[in-house]
């Protein structure tokens, strides 16, 4: 099993130290789902499609993301509170390159 650090600041502020496998296929929105660090119902409401942009996060410390693809640049050209740093957390799956990666999450419409 393979795990990576990570920090996620919630929609209370408050920044939490996770730890993340990289070997069971898991993206961001499933990890912040899975450590119940967003209201049920608020996060991931399409399921994962890049369709609703409620996972949306803004990283703060990128330690060597993908590339964001054209389905969620569409959907975050669409999102509100979009900022620079916006990505979708259902586009974000967790790799070894992704140790120390912090991100908060975007407030919810």
């Amino acid at each position: 099993m393979s795990d990576i650090n990570i920090k996620i600041t919630d929609r209370e502020g408050i920044t939490h130290d996770v730890v993340a496998p990289t070997d069971m296929s898991m993206n961001l929105m499933e990890i912040i789902r899975s450590y119940e660090l967003a209201e049920e119902g608020t996060i991931g409401v399409c399921g994962g499609m890049a369709m609703c942009a409620s996972c949306q996060v803004y990283v703060i410390t990128d330690p060597g993301l993908e590339p964001m693809g054209d389905e969620e640049d569409a959907m975050l050209a669409e999102a509100y509170h979009v900022k620079d740093n916006s990505r979708l957390g259902c586009q974000l799956h967790m790799m070894d390159s992704m140790e120390g990666l912090e991100v908060a999450i975007a407030p919810y419409p």
